[in-house]
């Protein structure tokens, strides 16, 4: 196999950002059959492997919009002082309209010795909306976060990475690897590692997603995010896999986040939440 290598800008650099509280990390597992379309007109594709592995990143965010709705998977494990905590969620999330529904699942060891219901997340462009919160939120209550105030942009603080902020990121690559192709749940992907850099996702991130990642890029000591992309031949993002890495006064703190896409063109409708559904008063801490 011939590893290609194709750099723009500076090199790697090491992954190191503020401490957000509540973060937690993932590990990827294997999925079912995949009921995504391929050319709509059927006819003969052009291999991503044949395009420049920047301009295939560049462009895996359109290709979901394209997509349309889609399945996922999730998972964010985190790292610090020799304790790991994952968090898994599972849903469903719309490309165009930036929305998603997912479930997400907290281990025991995070979820406290009464046990915790799974946290239903939705997202929206610069929202998060959570209930079964805790915390001395009702649970008919809803938790809405303002994602452009939080100094990771929720690229982990929800213990999930917003699917089209995930696959924003890929437009901030600097140093891609292109390392080969190989099968993901019976589809062929192209797999691309490489580190992402913050800032520049940001500026060339749709409107939509510019604000959270802006809030990213500001907020984080260290801008660079290693990540692993697998791709399918429309170009489409089936997994993508980022480590973040924070500094804080305690121990380092290692997050993986992994997102795996499938299922694609299933509709996906997502309401949320009326005023009045939404908590607005003091939220315990600890």
């Amino acid at each position: 196999m011939v590893v290609q290598q194709y750099r723009d800008g500076g090199g790697v650099r090491a992954v190191r950002a503020l401490a957000v509280a509540g973060v937690i990390a993932v590990a990827a597992g294997c999925f079912g059959g995949d009921e995504g379309r391929g050319a709509a007109d059927g006819s003969a594709r052009r291999s991503v492997a044949a395009d420049r592995p920047l301009d295939v990143l560049g462009r895996a965010a359109d290709a979901l919009v394209e997509a349309g709705g889609a399945e996922t998977r999730t998972s964010m494990e985190t790292a610090a002082g020799g304790t790991r905590v994952t968090i898994r969620g599972q849903g469903a999330y719309d490309f165009r309209t930036q929305t998603g529904r997912i479930k997400v699942v907290l281990p025991e060891e995070a979820a406290g010795g009464d046990g915790h219901r799974p946290i239903t997340e939705l997202l929206a462009p610069g929202a998060l909306y959570m209930k079964n919160r805790g915390a001395g939120v009702p649970h008919d209550k809803w938790v809405r976060i303002d994602t452009t105030t939080l100094k990771d942009g929720n690229l982990v603080t929800g213990g999930v990475t917003d699917p089209m902020a995930a696959a924003e990121l890929l437009r901030g690559a600097a140093d891609v690897t292109y390392a080969g192709k190989s099968e993901l749940a019976g589809v062929t992907v192209h797999h691309y590692r490489g580190v992402a850099d913050l800032g520049r996702a940001a500026r060339a991130a749709s409107p939509q997603s510019r604000g959270a990642l802006g809030a990213a890029a500001k907020g984080f000591s260290v801008d660079a995010v290693p990540f692993d992309a697998y791709l399918d031949e429309d170009g489409r993002l089936r997994k993508v896999r980022h480590r973040f890495t924070f500094s804080s006064e305690g121990p380092e703190v290692s997050v993986v986040s992994t997102l795996l896409l499938y299922g694609f063109g299933l509709p996906v409708t997502v309401t949320l939440p009326d005023e009045d559904a939404i908590y607005t008063g003091a939220i315990r801490q600890g």
